[in-house]
């Protein structure tokens, strides 16, 4: 049987979960997450990262650590909270194939 390639090459899951305002676990959408996954987004598009998607995804139960994503396949947690944080994983990450340690949360 011929093994099927996917359909991505990455798949990156970016939480934007919203919880009610002074919860204590917090949430990533209070974190700037959907303005950084817009950016996550454009930019891979601009910069034609060809079988790439970048999704918004509920709760991805890490809110404490957040602003949260993970890369599939794989399956790399980060915490990305600023500009120059998506531009690293894009570089390094998804063009390079090298995980960014710093960013990396723990497993």
């Amino acid at each position: 049987m011929q093994q099927k390639l996917p359909f991505f090459s990455h798949h990156v899951f970016c939480c934007s979960n919203r919880r009610e305002p002074g919860h204590t676990r917090g949430c990533c959408a209070e974190k700037d997450a959907e303005a950084l996954r817009d950016y996550m987004k454009s930019r891979v598009k601009a910069l034609g990262i060809a079988k790439t998607r970048v999704n918004n995804a509920g709760c991805l139960d890490r809110c404490e650590l957040g602003p949260t994503m993970v890369i599939y396949p794989e399956g790399v947690w980060y915490s990305c909270k600023t500009k120059a944080d998506i531009d690293e994983v894009i570089a390094e990450h998804l063009q390079g194939g090298r995980i960014v340690q710093r960013l990396k949360l723990p497993d």
